[in-house]
């Protein structure tokens, strides 16, 4: 039983943040995403994104690296293993919900989103490097 705990344990969402750190050479966080993201690889995390989190990485990289890397990013994340989970009905109510009760933070309905995928899916960790995931009581992964 502990076998299968620890598997379920080892299950992560993937934030915007975290793969323009991955894709970005030049991004400061560059080696601690890839760290991290080679971590998961070697470990076999089952990875997580949302098609909210798909859109909003595809459009900063469209508009911060170029037209070539966003749409290398679509096709390397087509043949990853990583599941992209599409927003419930549910996760956009929650969303507003969390959106409402936490008006003193600048969270984003994509982020929002996220924290309900993770909550409905039982997610434990974020990669990411977005400090609204931690402000909102999630666990993110770090080099640390």
């Amino acid at each position: 039983m502990s076998t299968l705990r620890s598997l379920a344990a080892r299950r992560a969402l993937l934030d915007t943040s975290a793969y323009f750190a991955l894709a970005d050479l030049n991004e400061q966080r560059h080696p601690d995403a890839d760290t991290v993201h080679n971590r998961l690889v070697t470990e076999r995390w089952r990875l997580f994104t949302t098609n909210f989190i798909v859109a909003e990485t595809h459009a900063l990289m469209l508009n911060r690296l170029g037209y070539r890397y966003a749409m290398r990013f679509l096709a390397q994340l087509d043949d990853s293993l990583t599941t992209i989970v599409r927003v419930a009905a549910i996760d956009e109510r929650r969303a507003r919900e969390i959106l409402r009760q936490y008006d003193d933070k600048n969270f984003s309905l994509t982020d929002a989103t996220g924290f309900a995928v993770m909550e409905r899916l039982r997610i434990p960790y974020a990669f990411t490097f977005d400090r609204n995931f931690a402000q909102y009581g999630l666990n993110i992964l770090s080099t640390g």
